[in-house]
């Protein structure tokens, strides 16, 4: 096969690149199935993100073994209240607070021991039981830490008024110096797990569709034997690899403007702090250096099935060393380590830094080079693929 242009004149090359483009889509638009599943995945799947996961507490069912049943242990169990907590109500042994454990029927049972309150009144430390069921470690360890507060401040209350003194509605004591802390919570001040849900989960399905369409528009001419027609005509292998690649950027990209606009701004009300031409820049930047993973397994591919496992088995390592998941500091070091090749990484530090938080490219610019140099090695290995399989 030729060189990249071979001398070509290059309106003759902007024509079949543009031919080849209108191709891709006119494709694209013939296959309704995965056609409905982009539509699906840049709409209802970031809004079912964004609007069913939470990563707060939220109507955690419990039960309590009140043997006390005093003014006081009445008092301790009524401070647990919705939205966070759903009471089931009391339990009459500890049995009943293990089945309802045991069956999943309440995350936790709070046992409130005899002599509660006359232990209280005589200035000695009481002491309370929480029964957690921690088979999901996450929802586990959100209900004891808002349990130990609620305990905590009941047993400071309690204190303070043993010994005389006159407690305010903020939690100051009249007369006792005390260490306030007043936190500032920037960039989303609510605290909307919806923001950061659907943001992650929009550039979760950016990853998948930037590796997954055009290893699909390959693989397609492969079934349809088509590719040996390409093969044979005057196209170089970078004319035939480019249009796939700017067709199906320019379709994801057109799909991100619409969850943009239409789920992230529209339903949930995330705020654009920074410009858009930069997030967009950096979508094509990411996209495009994709494009060429998913060309590169098109190349090692036979089928459309075979393409679609081989990007999962790429995908799932992809996301867990971005950080989408589990924050870098929390991962084991040889993992930090290898965060660094995960072009999705960069990507997050740009998309949350353009959207929330206004960032510009004197900020990101280190990310936008991590994409940058990943997307050449990647793009220049599909190629490289590409050419070694044809030639």
């Amino acid at each position: 096969m030729k060189g990249y242009f071979s001398g070509q004149d290059i309106g003759v090359w902007l024509r079949r690149l543009r031919a080849m483009s209108w191709k891709e889509l006119l494709q694209l638009w013939r296959d309704p199935v995965l056609l409905f599943f982009i539509v699906y995945a840049f709409t209802m799947d970031i809004y079912n993100a964004g609007s069913g996961v939470t990563l707060q507490l939220n109507n955690a069912a419990f039960a309590v073994l009140d043997t006390d049943r005093s003014a006081a242990s009445r008092e301790l169990a009524g401070r647990f209240q919705p939205p966070h907590f759903n009471p089931l109500g009391l339990v009459g042994q500890a049995g009943q607070g293990l089945s309802l454990l045991d069956n999943s029927d309440a995350l936790f049972v709070l046992d409130i021991p005899p002599q509660f309150e006359r232990t209280l009144s005589r200035g000695e430390t009481a002491t309370v039981q929480m029964q957690v069921d921690a088979s999901n470690s996450v929802l586990a360890t959100l209900a004891t830490a808002d349990a130990t507060q609620i305990v905590a401040s009941y047993g400071l209350e309690t204190g303070i008024a043993r010994l005389g003194f006159a407690s305010s509605g903020t939690g100051q004591i009249a007369g006792v110096p005390m260490i306030s802390n007043v936190p500032r919570v920037w960039f989303n001040p609510n605290q909307n797990d919806a923001w950061f849900m659907a943001i992650s989960e929009l550039l979760n399905v950016i990853t998948v569709f930037a590796i997954l369409l055009p290893a699909a528009a390959m693989v397609r001419e492969k079934e349809r034997g088509t590719i040996e027609q390409l093969i044979v005509s005057p196209l170089t292998p970078f004319q035939v690899m480019a249009p796939k690649v700017l067709a199906m950027t320019g379709v994801i990209l057109a799909a991100t403007a619409l969850s943009l606009g239409a789920v992230l701004v529209g339903v949930f009300g995330v705020p654009v702090r920074g410009s858009l031409l930069l997030f967009f820049a950096a979508t094509t930047l990411y996209v495009v250096a994709l494009s060429g993973l998913g060309l590169y397994i098109a190349t090692l591919t036979r089928n459309m099935a075979q393409a679609s496992m081989l990007s999962i088995l790429v995908l799932a390592p992809m996301i867990f060393l971005s950080g989408a998941w589990t924050p870098p500091e929390a991962m084991p070091t040889i993992a930090r380590w290898l965060m660094v090749i995960s072009p999705l990484y960069y990507y997050i530090d740009v998309a949350y830094g353009v959207i929330l938080k206004g960032a510009g490219l004197d900020v990101l610019g280190s990310s936008f080079a991590g994409i940058v140099v990943i997307g050449s090695v990647v793009v220049g290995l599909g190629l490289w693929r590409f050419r070694r399989q044809f030639d």
